[in-house]
């Protein structure tokens, strides 16, 4: 099968699982923290795989033309394309929601589940009334972006689209161990979201852990440490 989308991406070979990583909004598969997962899966002999969605990092397209939908169709690409076998998916952010969606769409191919502090519907709770109004009035907005040189572009399209796929008015249909790693100095996500997020899982293998110190990147190495343990425990 050929696929329709000429999505950047980076394939390990190795044992399965196969590991996908989900980056967050307007990033891509060369963070820290993909990269970081990648050495600990080639160091262990673990598949592994990175990638861009549309309009983002290495993948073509224009990322104003973006909607959450578009890109979680772009996540279940590679699991029905380019990987084989069961997959675990790690989703950072908005990565998180992604993976949760594509958890709920695939359940016969997911067997584990990471949320790095992880932002399921965060077009309902991430912005302000007026944020949301000068959106579906003017069709975009910006915001400083303390990641980048440049604001962050979020659209009316993005929005209407994450508002269709909201997860948490009810109990979110997902039976596969997950682990949610979430700081508590997190200034995007609060680290509430996570609790509440646990508690609509339907799975009754769920651990939350919360990093006091921790910000919204959770990049550094006790962070990325935590994080690889959450992945190990969810695999065996």
């Amino acid at each position: 099968m050929t696929d329709p989308r000429p999505l950047a991406y980076r394939h390990t070979p190795g044992a399965g699982p196969t590991i996908l990583f989900l980056p967050g909004y307007a990033s891509d598969m060369a963070g820290t923290k993909a990269l970081a997962i990648e050495a600990w899966a080639k160091a262990r002999g673990q598949a592994f795989l990175r990638f861009d969605y549309a309009g983002c990092g290495e993948s073509p397209g224009v990322f104003e033309e973006q909607t959450l939908a578009g890109w979680v169709d772009d996540a279940l690409a590679m699991v029905d394309l380019c990987v084989d076998g069961p997959v675990v998916l790690v989703g950072s952010s908005m990565g998180g929601w992604i993976a949760l969606l594509v958890a709920r769409a695939r359940p016969e191919r997911i067997v584990g589940l990471v949320g790095i502090a992880p932002a399921p519907d965060f077009t309902d709770w991430g912005f302000s009334q007026a944020e949301k109004m000068a959106m579906l009035t003017e069709g975009r907005i910006e915001r400083p972006s303390p990641y980048a040189d440049t604001p962050t572009v979020f659209t009316r399209a993005f929005w209407s689209s994450g508002e269709a796929n909201r997860l948490m008015h009810g109990d979110v249909p997902i039976n596969v161990p997950v682990r949610l790693v979430q700081g508590q100095r997190d200034a995007d996500v609060p680290w509430e979201r996570a609790v509440h997020l646990a508690s609509r899982l339907r799975s009754a293998d769920v651990q939350t852990v919360l990093v006091k110190d921790g910000d919204h990147r959770l990049s550094r190495d006790g962070d990325i440490a935590l994080i690889l343990r959450a992945i190990k425990d969810v695999l065996s």
